[in-house]
């Protein structure tokens, strides 16, 4: 059960705020262990094609990042513990630089259609592709072609999750889901195009 993340991100401004906002505020005690995924965390996980991923640098401004692949790509490696490849991208290495001096990461993982949003909190680290070869094949998005080499690939050791509500989660939707949900429209027009094809002229 998640148990970290209110009080992690709860801090004394925040509660300030709810407080001069609302009246009260919501103090939580944090659990004694991290939070640990279960299967409906790492079955989510497992569905998604992109996440936001939020660090900090130097200079304390926070940078978000958007990183998309094949359902997949994001591997939970056990409970505590997320993985992703690092392809070549712009050679900016913004996100491989802040983790050099502060590996506090955010994560965000949307569901459009379902409006689910999973958050989670956790340290990151970057390793080259080069220094760990068998954890980088495990960690290769799937049908990876072997054309395009993983560079480093990044790991996540979870602090914490939570889930939002759907409130304010516009749904969207990719064209494979589109694809399968007009599937019985087209089925049914190409059905009704053959009808008329083969009607005396």
């Amino acid at each position: 059960m998640a148990a970290n993340f209110l009080p992690l991100t709860l801090t004394p401004a925040v509660e300030a705020a709810q407080l001069r906002t609302y009246g009260k505020s919501r103090a939580a005690s944090p659990s004694t262990t991290p939070d640990a995924l279960t299967a409906g965390e790492a079955g989510f996980i497992a569905q998604r094609d992109s996440f936001h991923l939020g660090t900090i640098n130097e200079n304390g401004w926070p940078y978000i990042q958007h990183r998309g692949g094949p359902r997949g790509f994001l591997k939970v490696l056990d409970p505590r513990t997320l993985a992703f490849a690092d392809l070549r991208g712009n050679r900016q290495l913004l996100t491989t630089g802040n983790l050099a001096t502060n590996p506090r990461a955010s994560l965000f993982l949307m569901d459009y259609p379902r409006r689910e949003r999973l958050k989670i909190l956790g340290y990151a680290r970057t390793f080259l592709a080069a220094d760990e070869p068998a954890l980088a094949a495990r960690i290769a998005p799937p049908n990876h072609p072997a054309s395009a080499p993983i560079e480093r690939f990044v790991t996540i050791e979870v602090v914490a999750f939570d889930w939002n509500c759907p409130e304010h989660i516009t749904p969207r939707y990719t064209t494979e889901e589109i694809a399968t949900a007009t599937q019985p429209l087209r089925d049914r027009i190409a059905e009704l195009e053959a009808a008329l094809a083969r009607q005396p002229r």
